[in-house]
């Protein structure tokens, strides 16, 4: 379905992601906002790998309003709030995607609408 694109004249991706993915013809793209770790009763966990995993279930959340899933996901953009929360989301992506994995891009961005918030992730999907 997806051309996942790793060029030989580039270096290799040095996590799980790919540097680029072809969406083919004919598929409808979801664009999701950058989701933060909030439930809908406003919890907000302490650590930046629960938060990461709750990103990502509000993201399946959007994308399942749209008849997709996780798995549709062509490109993901994430910051978090200092190199130590690095470890804890990449953990997180790693086990949600296999590979090959989406395109990716993670930042470390100085801070968010809310101090609590440490991850904050958007993503692309096509189905």
């Amino acid at each position: 379905m997806f051309k996942f694109l790793t060029p030989k004249l580039i270096k290799p991706p040095f996590a799980r992601y790919s540097h680029g993915v072809e969406v083919p013809p004919g598929k409808r793209l979801v664009l999701c906002s950058g989701q933060v770790a909030i439930t809908a009763d406003d919890q907000i966990p302490e650590d930046a790998g629960a938060q990461a995993e709750l990103c990502f279930r509000n993201i399946e959340a959007v994308l399942g309003e749209a008849g997709l899933g996780l798995h549709d996901i062509v490109r993901i953009n994430a910051y978090v709030t200092d190199r130590a929360h690095l470890r804890p989301y990449m953990d997180v992506r790693d086990r949600l995607f296999s590979s090959p994995a989406p395109a990716s891009t993670l930042m470390i961005v100085s801070g968010f609408a809310r101090p609590e918030f440490k991850v904050e992730v958007e993503a692309i999907a096509a189905g």
